[in-house]
């Protein structure tokens, strides 16, 4: 799945190879001379300078994560004004993601922390919390403390972004070891850690939560974007081990048809289903285009790739809403690179410019300079003539070809522009290279948390494309087809607390090899999902050949749960351990408040129960009439 292109090891991975800890900067350093020099010498400094924050951050060896456990990535060593020592599912997703990529692209000494943070996320995965359990709606928590128990102050929570971030960081992984011949290890550790967080998004995609700020209970555009792609990548990986994963092809049209609804004719409108009295910009729209980007995909706006007319319009109103409101942006013209927020009507810590989403604003456009440089060409529609514009006013709508003046005068501007964007960061980064979350809007001196680990992620995650390392493909070009008609279907499936999570040892680099055979499950918790409307006093059963479902009788069979039931999601499920490789025949029936019991229609159901190495299965159907 790895294209020739991808994972090249250039000059800043291989910086980036450095020991775990290091001693923590002195107070002072954070407010000395701001970094000077030519963008290439900033970020080659800078990068080990980023990488070794992260590693400062993680448990259980960070130099300023006392007390974390291992594989625990803390937000920020702050503990006052704000108080960020805590970890974040979100925040350590994001991360880890990126040192599975760096991983990948050749700094092999990553890989203890990385099956270190699959360890604690496991258990994360259990830990009782105000948001629920493991099954019940505990997933998207939002933060834990770092001892792995849970915090249980108020907060904005539920986050639903959490899952289906933490599913890609280690699908990643996964593919890896699946390339390395060591697909057992994805069977037996990853998958059962994956698949709890694929169906909490199957199950839950349709609810609101709180954004990626914390702040706005509704729909996020972000949220929505991820959980889109993590359902796409399940698919793959599930086949890659020999599973299904049947609800996810189910919900994937269904999750990428809303995710049209944040498009307003002109920009990405962030938050819907929510009255907040906002204009609706922000930074959530950037970071979930370029947490969407595939370097395979086409300039295709249904998911808003980078390249794509929708994704550049966004841009450039988005970035345009801080040119007026900061002082450090004071008569920079539009198409010059600004300090960019999290909104323009932000007010936390003062509301200043964040490192996180400056960054963004780079990143994406490196992608989109990416795209077009792999299709051979750059289309100006109606809808992105603004953006470009602002870089060749004389140009017109119309199809590029990469061999014409227009795209090289187009692609050097932009390119010169986003390369911008990265030099407002070493405007504005202390001489010692820390990177706090945010800078002020007044003067540019770094606020608010300090060694905040995202702002580390972020710079590297920009560095990386402007280089031109890319992460492997999600499957986009197989996941963009939009549905006739939208509905908000969602499909339950099995939890399963994850027991395995030791590790082999020397699971060394060796692309090409082939797996041995896995071990196989001796039984498979299958999860029944039947759509069928009722009405009150309708109870649904499921009944069945063998004694697990009752021999076929009513007073035996097994009780489906309406917990998701509710408007146009008709969904009645039930999850039963059975046997693996049984097969049997099976039926649903309805008892009425009178008592009677009515059968679906003939024939019989078949179902055999399958053998492999993961334990679950699902199985969806449609009341017989």
């Amino acid at each position: 799945m790895v294209a020739p292109v991808l994972f090249k090891r250039l000059f800043w991975i291989a910086s980036l190879a450095l020991p775990l800890c290091t001693a923590h900067p002195a107070d002072a350093e954070r407010i000395s001379p701001r970094a000077t020099g030519s963008l290439s010498s900033f970020i080659t400094t800078e990068s080990p300078i980023a990488l070794q924050g992260i590693l400062n951050n993680l448990g259980s060896s960070g130099s300023l994560a006392p007390g974390a456990a291992p594989g625990i990535l803390v937000a920020s060593p702050s503990t006052t004004n704000p108080n960020y020592f805590y970890t974040w599912t979100r925040d350590s997703a994001l991360t880890f993601k990126l040192l599975v990529d760096t991983f990948i692209a050749g700094n092999f000494g990553l890989q203890e922390a990385i099956e270190n943070y699959i360890t604690a996320q496991a258990k994360i995965q259990t830990v009782a919390n105000p948001s629920g359990g493991l099954a019940t709606g505990g997933l998207a928590e939002p933060k834990f403390y770092v001892n792995e128990t849970a915090f249980t102050g108020s907060w904005g929570r539920p986050q639903r972004d959490g899952p289906a971030l933490r599913a890609t960081a280690m699908m990643a992984y996964a593919r890896w070891l699946i390339a390395n011949g060591y697909t057992c290890t994805v069977d037996s550790i990853l998958w059962p850690i994956i698949s709890n967080d694929l169906t909490y998004v199957m199950e839950n995609w349709n609810q609101t939560g709180f954004d990626l700020w914390e702040e706005q209970d509704g729909s996020s555009f972000f949220t929505i974007a991820v959980q889109h792609r993590a359902l796409v990548e399940g698919t793959a990986l599930a086949t890659q081990i020999g599973t299904s994963c049947p609800g996810c092809t189910q919900v994937v049209p269904q999750i990428l048809c809303f995710l049209q609804s944040f498009w307003n004719g002109q920009f990405i409108v962030a938050n819907i289903n929510v009255n907040d009295g906002r204009s609706g910009k922000d930074a959530n729209s950037l970071l979930g285009s370029i947490h969407t980007f595939d370097p395979t995909a086409a300039c295709d706006a249904s998911t808003f790739q980078p390249c794509s007319d929708k994704a550049l319009a966004n841009h450039k109103v988005f970035t345009d809403s801080f040119r007026s409101i900061y002082t450090i942006n004071s008569g920079i013209p539009e198409g010059t690179a600004v300090a960019i927020g999290r909104y323009p009507e932000d007010t936390y810590q003062g509301g200043n410019p964040w490192y996180i989403n400056t960054a963004a604003a780079a990143e994406i456009l490196y992608d989109a300079l990416y795209q077009w440089n792999r299709i051979g060409t750059l289309s100006v529609t109606t809808t992105s003539l603004a953006f470009f514009r602002d870089f060749m006013p004389s140009v017109a709508t119309g199809t590029y070809a990469s061999s014409s003046s227009t795209y090289s005068t187009l692609t050097t501007a932009i390119k010169n522009y986003a390369d911008g964007y990265m030099s407002v960061i070493e405007k504005y980064t202390p001489s010692g290279g820390a990177l706090a979350e945010q800078y002020s809007r007044s003067n540019g001196v770094p606020l608010s948390a300090i060694d905040l680990t995202w702002s580390y992620a972020s710079f590297l995650t920009a560095i990386a494309r402007r280089a031109g390392t890319v992460p492997a493909s999600w499957g986009e070009p197989n996941g963009n087809s939009l549905p006739s008609s939208c509905s908000s279907l969602v499909v339950n499936g099995p939890y399963a607390t994850a027991t395995n999570t030791i590790f082999p040892a020397s699971q060394t680099s060796r692309a090409g090899a082939t797996s041995p055979s896995c071990p196989v499950a001796t039984s498979v918790a299958v999860t029944f999902n039947l759509i069928e409307v009722t009405v009150p006093g309708e109870t649904v059963y499921l009944a069945g050949s063998i004694s697990q479902l009752g021999s076929w009788s009513p007073s035996q069979a097994i009780l489906l749960s309406a917990a998701h039931y509710g408007g146009s999601n008709t969904v009645w499920f039930a999850t039963v351990v059975l046997p693996a490789g049984t097969a049997f025949q099976y039926k649903y029936l309805k008892t009425e408040s009178s008592g009677s019991v009515i059968w679906e229609a003939d024939p019989n159901r078949s179902y055999a129960v399958p053998s492999g190495p993961t334990g679950v299965a699902n199985q969806n159907d449609s009341w017989q009439n």
